[in-house]
């Protein structure tokens, strides 16, 4: 391997980097022994000229060198085709009957800033970064020869593309892609729109949570909030309940979710609403002075897009949690239950709960915890890597 630029880390910093975590922020680097082309790999070194690993290099990010190995290897399509083959494997092992998972889970699977998910027979590529937006015709390449894959596409329309000087970009890598497809997601078929959809066409994290919460809904009534194209509502049919209704201000999830609701044969259990949530909750928790709201629902289930992108919108988002549990909690009957989550690393299970139990607080209710959720194991946890950890979620029965 042909020397390279080193990366000096300054005192005190290099730590969390021997300890697993993966990003190198600009304020921790000392300097540089030579110019370094962004993107380059390089070599990070403590103040004392330790060697802590490699990373890939780039003056434009804040991240200013993503750690990529613990040792000196050449970053080539062999290594991507051992780490991908590592990420496989672990998918087999936790999570062997699924047919549409995440291949590639970026920092928790030791490549940062690459996702790749599968639906089936397809691939889904996202470059968060830009060492690995350079080197994605590599990644394609050993994507093909280990998965096989019908079609590859991009969805590159993140914002951490634009740190990274990087713009958007969708569309089909290889092969062919005719409109949405349909997959096995939990116990049912989901038809899902790869190049419109949420994330890389839908939100495979909560792929095991979908049934987990289903068992509270059998002969009950149950609206979904959020519902995007109904993976918890659907599930909730299918398991018995006597009719939800779904709530998403977005009229095209909506009209997915209704032809997903007839495609497992629940769509006479199931109505549907385009509607701001938020309005929704509010329109139907409003009483005049001296009259009670009536509870209608047996399980409720909140599952909103995060509400935060950094530390300093949290507040702001932990009056927006509150207020939907407040109104949720007043609409749903004594017994019921409501399961609820929060997709916000920088919000974490102790603060997320912490906000459930004031919102209670202040309506007057008693909960009583009966499960928690995290991610699906095909979105790895890497405690050290505290961004790996970002879903979160729990079950509570109203006592009264």
């Amino acid at each position: 391997m042909e020397s390279l630029p080193t990366v000096l880390i300054k005192p005190g910093d290099a730590d969390r980097l021997v300890a697993g975590h993966a990003w190198v922020y600009e304020g921790s680097v000392l300097r540089t022994t030579r110019a370094v082309q962004d993107g380059e790999v390089v070599q990070v070194k403590d103040h004392r000229q330790r060697f802590l690993g490699i990373g890939f290099f780039n003056s434009r990010s804040r991240i200013r060198v993503r750690m990529i190995a613990p040792e000196r290897v050449e970053i080539d399509q062999k290594f991507f085709s051992q780490r991908i083959l590592a990420a496989l494997e672990l998918r087999k092992r936790h999570m062997g009957g699924a047919s549409s998972f995440r291949v590639v889970n970026a920092e928790s699977d030791f490549l940062s800033g690459l996702v790749v998910d599968k639906y089936e027979k397809l691939l889904v590529l996202q470059t968060s970064s830009l060492a690995m937006d350079q080197r994605k015709s590599m990644i394609i390449d050993t994507l093909k020869e280990q998965l096989t894959p019908d079609a590859i596409l991009e969805r590159n329309e993140s914002a951490s593309r634009k740190f990274e000087g990087l713009s958007d970009s969708n569309g089909v890598l290889f092969g062919s892609y005719d409109g949405p497809i349909t997959a096995q997601i939990g116990s049912l078929k989901l038809n899902v729109d790869l190049l419109a959809g949420h994330k890389t066409g839908m939100y495979l994290d909560q792929q095991l949570n979908y049934q987990a919460v289903a068992r509270f809904a059998k002969g009950g009534q149950v609206l979904d909030c959020f519902s995007f194209v109904g993976g918890f509502g659907l599930h909730a049919a299918q398991a018995g309940a006597a009719h939800v209704h779904l709530l998403d201000q977005s009229e095209d999830a909506l009209k997915l979710a209704g032809q997903n609701a007839r495609l497992n044969s629940v769509a006479d259990k199931c109505s549907f609403e385009t509607t701001n949530v938020f309005d929704w909750l509010k329109a139907n928790t409003a009483v005049r002075p001296h009259e009670k709201v009536l509870p209608r629902w047996d399980l409720i289930i909140l599952d909103p897009p995060s509400f935060t992108r950094n530390r300093a919108a949290v507040p702001d988002a932990l009056r927006g949690y509150k207020e939907i549990h407040l109104r949720a909690l007043k609409l749903l009957k004594p017994g019921g239950a409501l399961a609820t989550f929060c997709c916000s690393h920088h919000v974490d299970a102790n603060l997320f709960q912490d906000t459930v139990l004031s919102a209670a607080f202040d309506a007057r209710k008693i909960l009583r915890r009966v499960s928690t959720y995290s991610q699906a194991p095909d979105h790895p946890i890497i405690p050290m890597i505290p961004e790996t950890e970002y879903l979160k979620g729990f079950a509570f029965e109203l006592v009264r």
